[in-house]
């Protein structure tokens, strides 16, 4: 599972809007290799985006890391923190992403 928060400066939402239609357009090729298994934006009192979480499918943390490589938000400076924990997805959710 990975977590990334944004920057809490004034451009940190023009920023993250500026990449953002590149990383849903990744976030569906990923969907559809079965890498990317759920996503949503973290959002601030306000409304506002703030962040993400994502739970991806990936063997090894070096092929995490070629995509992060890539990962409009990772590369333009949207996420400031990230972290990544490994997870296990439950039972009644694994058949849903066969």
């Amino acid at each position: 599972m990975l977590i990334g928060r944004d920057g809490t400066d004034e451009g940190a939402l023009s920023r993250r809007l500026a990449v953002r239609d590149a990383h849903i357009a990744l976030g569906d090729k990923l969907v559809a290799e079965g890498r990317m298994l759920f996503g949503t934006a973290l959002l601030g009192e306000d409304g506002n985006m703030i962040g993400s979480m994502l739970v991806l499918d990936y063997p090894s943390r070096a092929e995490l890391d070629q995509w992060l490589a890539v990962e409009p938000y990772a590369t333009s400076g949207v996420w400031e923190e990230i972290t990544i924990s490994p997870v296990r997805v439950g039972p009644s959710f694994v058949g849903l992403h066969k």
